[in-house]
């Protein structure tokens, strides 16, 4: 782990998986990322919390080969890039993950991934792609964010009234959105050409969470509900109630498609307002 203290708040980044796990301004009580009590750290699992990173497939694997959901990257030591204190007092480190012989085995091209986390008073989060492969490859991608809440039953997530989605649990079916999203039970849903900030609303922690998007047109929302969650062995039977999933994606039909030596950044920026 990467502990940062600095004059704006304390943050904590996991080199294994190269995700946020905490997220906490100084003039906050509570956490803005959820951090499941039964998490398991181990090689070969995924962090069940904070920021984890889907890439370079979102969801099921569709090719038939029998590869993980969400990728590969999630579950793999990354290396310290570079830490540095910025002039205006925040906090930068780079984390970076490059192809291997394993990864070309399940996905057959050369790439450098470099992820770089700013705390301050906001927390930004940055996806770099770097294709050093001699041939074009395309990607889905999200930053998997949980969201530390008082209740579901408390919160609401606005900016995507009229937005089309696609809902997972109803054979992928094209719906609209009206109203903000309030969640009721099971839910898992591909908003489409999404804006470029939603607000998640919490009335019992009394905040108003900005997610601002940059690089990407999808916006995802999950909850397991009681429905599911039990079948999720490191998640507690109850902690459905406790976190969201505003997942800032590359997904559907945003497919992002990367030439040789170019590269493609997706940013998500989270700030209590």
């Amino acid at each position: 782990m990467v502990d940062i203290s600095n004059d704006f708040a304390t943050a904590r980044v996991s080199t294994y998986a190269g995700q946020v796990v905490s997220f906490l301004p100084n003039n906050a009580v509570e956490d803005v990322l959820f951090l499941s009590d039964k998490v398991i750290y181990q090689d070969g699992k995924a962090i069940r919390g904070g920021t984890p990173i889907c890439w370079p497939w979102f969801g099921d694997d569709t090719s038939g080969f029998g590869r993980p959901s969400h990728g590969f990257v999630r579950n793999q030591p990354w290396s310290v890039l570079k830490t540095e204190s910025l002039a205006d007092g925040r906090t930068s480190v780079t984390l970076g993950l490059e192809d291997t012989e394993g990864s070309r085995s399940v996905w057959p091209y050369k790439f450098k991934l470099e992820l770089e986390v700013i705390v301050g008073q906001q927390l930004e989060v940055k996806l770099t792609t770097k294709n050093r492969d001699k041939k074009a490859f395309s990607i889905t991608q999200a930053l998997h964010t949980y969201f530390n809440i008082s209740d579901v039953d408390n919160v609401s997530v606005k900016g995507l009234d009229s937005k089309s989605y696609l809902d997972k649990l109803d054979s992928f079916n094209s719906k609209r959105q009206s109203g903000s999203v309030v969640l009721s039970e099971e839910t898992d849903r591909v908003y489409q050409q999404s804006p470029e900030n939603v607000w998640l609303q919490d009335v019992g922690f009394e905040r108003i969470i900005n997610i601002k998007s940059s690089g990407s047109n999808t916006t995802v929302i999950w909850n397991p509900w009681s429905t599911s969650v039990t079948k999720i062995a490191d998640l507690d039977d109850s902690s459905f109630r406790n976190f969201i999933c505003v997942e800032t994606a590359n997904a559907a039909d945003d497919t992002v498609t990367i030439q040789p030596s170019n590269e493609h950044t997706i940013t998500a920026t989270y700030n209590i307002v």
